[in-house]
């Protein structure tokens, strides 16, 4: 007989619970026992679920009150040494690691592969301990074995770990430091074995990856070590194919294999092929990543023999962990009921999971209801006539090379530009958002309920744009932006307002941390009906003399950060996407906005995790970022952001951008990630992000000289911005306000110390 399992679900609570209580411990309104409370309520709710559905296991350690790779950092003891915590952080330690607290700025984060989570970035150093330390793992394991439940522990391969960190202080190699990390997983596996448990599934996510030889030489060191701690060891790889690594991944110790069946290409042959006869092989079946119906005929044919010869040694599962996709469709009353039959949440690939374990176990008899169901359900998303729009069509075979090309090289645009606006030296500007209010999330709600009137919701967004105008005014900032009030996504407030998105009531995907995101369903062709922020804009600028930026998410992290249909390219809906961006943009200028930012932050999150497949991805990214921004006279300057990621090596595809100014996050990193820019020669002028906005310290106007003049080492004076890491909607007006005083005042400093005159 088949099993079924997943490698992790979502950790929120299917009403953000998690979230709330986090934010609630953080401001002191709860104790940490009343936090706790709720995080082990969520955990039995998923175990439940898992168990209702057949699975015969539920995933244990899934669950982290931040992230996965710092509950690792907790669990392995090895807290960066610049906290001075001890190897058995207490939990308010390990969110200051992840938050930053008044001496230290929060643990690097970055994008986990190419997806849109966040995860924490380990700090290593020649020296680093490794012990056992926080005990919160074998106390769930615990808890969820009282509960009467059958646990699978889920680790992050030592590899992974080491692989995703970051070496600091000494030039050394981070994987030297894999002896000494062995010893502490063995103590782990040991201990979970001493609890009963049977298998720890152990995700090395990194065999997706190019990885150098002495990285693939590693493993089979790694896990011969690993398999005498007796317990069966479950490997799991997951995003992408296997392709060199697959023989090595095959051929080591452990009892069985996790391969991604969805994004793993053709490899399911020769993974048959090489599996030994003594192995189990989990299969992933099921898009853990996107929320389009998994085609169950199809999985059944692909996977009928392979039962019949392997019986129990298959195991059936999602891709990857559902972590990705959310909750669950139970509450969306208000989405169409036709897209809505397209779509399957966590708890119904649960389903579906089940669904598949009935036929292979029982015959398709007994879930023949179900097999028709979801045959009419893809069927009638081929046939919708919802799906395609033939003007779509026409405009995109109409483009030509003129339109993804401005109509001057960047120097003569970056003459025209600084005449025209004759900003002083280190300009400084906000990244887009202020904050989100009570009051502006109050009254957006009430309008979207109906409980305001359009006219009474535009004027209360109009006191916040000018609340935040006089504001910025105040500070004496030199470039604008209106605030964005209006908005409650940067993607989703775009999908709101274009053709073929479709948006869930409660369809949340944590980011990180207590950051949940909701993104759009885009089902079908993709087009711009009538503007979508000109009047806002417009309105911003008449309250002031100085530039107000026009705020735009680009084509690309649109695409990123929606769930995309799967029925064409992604490069085709990413060209449809930038069409809808260069209508507004187009208009945006007519309006006489003469600084527009095209937000690009997903830009490295969509690169494949190969590099030998990075030239085809980068041709398209950047092609439809051009196609948004080249409708434009040269006297309109052209910014775009991106964070949270390292651009070193793509630093040729963001230069062909081509973007007159772009913002980068780099504060975490110390301004190590500008580095590669100066290196580059990056010719276009650039804004290294001089405080961190996700954490609550409001650093020092001496901080952020350091970082300025940091930066100034490595670009030339003359091409630097001064701006925060990010948008600012997730911080309170107080340390805003600070921040950035704190931010005008170093910028000043900068200017006194190289007295670049306005507008050369």
């Amino acid at each position: 007989m088949a099993l079924t399992h997943v490698l992790g679900v979502p950790r929120i609570g299917p009403n953000r619970e998690l979230k709330f209580a986090q934010e609630a411990f953080w401001r002191g309104e709860i104790d940490e026992a009343a936090l706790r409370a709720v995080a082990s309520g969520i955990r039995q709710a998923n175990w439940r679920r898992q168990h209702e559905a057949g699975l015969d296991f539920v995933s244990v350690g899934d669950f982290a009150f931040y992230d996965p790779m710092l509950n690792h950092v907790a669990l392995l003891g090895c807290a960066p040494a610049r906290f001075g915590f001890g190897e058995k952080i207490s939990l308010p330690e390990y969110f200051q690691l992840a938050r930053g607290n008044d001496a230290c700025h929060a643990m690097e984060m970055t994008k986990w592969f190419d997806t849109n989570y966040h995860y924490l970035v380990p700090e290593l150093k020649p020296d680093t301990p490794f012990s056992l330390g926080a005990e919160w793992l074998f106390d769930e394991v615990a808890e969820a074995q009282t509960a009467g439940f059958n646990p699978k522990p889920v680790l992050i391969g030592p590899l992974t770990f080491l692989h995703l960190a970051k070496e600091k202080g000494n030039d050394f190699n981070r994987l030297d430091l894999l002896d000494r990390l062995l010893p502490v997983y063995a103590q782990i596996l040991a201990r979970l074995k001493a609890q009963g448990v049977e298998w720890v599934q152990v995700d090395e996510p990194v065999l997706a990856l190019d990885l150098p030889g002495n990285w693939r030489t590693a493993f089979e060191r790694a896990y011969h070590h690993l398999n005498t701690a007796g317990v069966k060891l479950l490997l799991a790889s997951y995003f992408g194919p296997l392709r060199e690594n697959l023989l090595m991944a095959l051929k080591l110790p452990v009892a069985g294999v996790h391969v991604d069946c969805v994004r793993g290409g053709d490899e399911l042959a020769q993974v048959i092929d090489w599996l030994s006869a003594t192995k189990i092989l989990s299969a992933g079946v099921i898009d853990g990543r996107n929320i389009w119906k998994t085609d169950l005929a199809a999985v059944l044919g692909r996977f009928d023999g392979l039962h019949q010869r392997l019986g129990n040694r298959l195991w059936l599962a999602p891709s990857c962990s559902l972590a990705h996709v959310p909750v669950s469709l139970a509450a969306e009353t208000a989405l169409d009921p036709e897209i809505s039959s397209w779509l399957a949440f966590a708890d119904e690939k649960l389903d579906e999971l089940a669904t598949l374990k009935a036929v292979f176990n029982g015959g398709r008899q007994a879930v023949a209801a179900k097999l028709a169901d979801n045959a009419a359900a893809l069927a009638s998303r081929r046939t919708s006539n919802r799906v395609h729009d033939a003007a779509v069509s026409v405009r995109l075979a109409a483009l030509t090379a003129t339109h993804d090309t401005r109509n001057s090289a960047l120097a003569i645009r970056q003459t025209v530009q600084r005449a025209r606006f004759n900003l002083p030296a280190f300009p400084t500007t906000t990244i887009g958002s202020f904050p989100q209010t009570p009051e502006i999330r109050s009254a957006r709600a009430r309008f979207k309920k109906g409980g305001l009137d359009e006219a009474d919701y535009t004027a209360a967004m109009r006191r916040e744009i000018a609340h935040a105008v006089a504001k910025q005014e105040a500070l004496g900032l030199d470039v604008l932006v209106h605030g964005e009030a209006e908005r409650n996504d940067m993607v989703e407030y775009f999908g709101e307002q274009l053709a073929g998105f479709a948006f869930s009531q409660n369809g949340w995907v944590q980011s990180y941390g207590s950051r949940c995101v909701k993104p759009p369903i885009i089902y079908g062709d993709v087009s711009r009906p009538g503007p979508m922020t000109v009047g806002w804009t417009t309105y911003a600028q008449s309250l002031t003399v100085r530039p107000m930026k026009g705020m735009l998410t680009g084509p690309v992290t649109i695409l990123q950060w929606s769930f995309v249909r799967d029925d064409q390219p992604r490069s085709t809906t990413a060209l449809q996407i930038a069409l809808a961006i260069r209508d507004e943009v187009v208009d945006l200028e007519a309006a006489g906005i003469g600084i527009i930012q095209i937000d690009e932050p997903a830009y490295r999150e969509g690169l494949p995790l190969r590099k030998a497949d990075w030239p085809t991805y980068l041709d398209w990214a950047s092609r439809a970022f051009r196609i948004s921004a080249s409708g434009v006279a040269d006297a309109t300057q052209i910014h775009t952001h991106m964070c949270y990621s390292e651009f070193n090596d793509i630093l040729p595809a963001i230069a062909a951008m081509d973007a007159d100014v772009i913002t980068i996050e780099t504060s975490r990193s110390d301004m190590e990630l500008l580095r590669g820019f100066g290196d580059f020669n990056y010719p276009n002028e650039i804004g290294p992000g001089v405080y961190d906005i996700h954490s609550p310290r409001v650093p020092s106007a001496d901080d952020m000289t350091r970082l300025l003049e940091k930066a100034a080492q490595v670009i030339p004076p003359r091409n630097l911005w001064v701006n925060p890491d990010c948008g600012l909607k997730t911080r309170g007006w107080a340390e805003t306000e600070a921040a950035l005083a704190n931010m005008v005042t170093a910028a000043r400093v900068l200017r006194e110390a190289y007295r670049i005159s306005p507008g050369l």
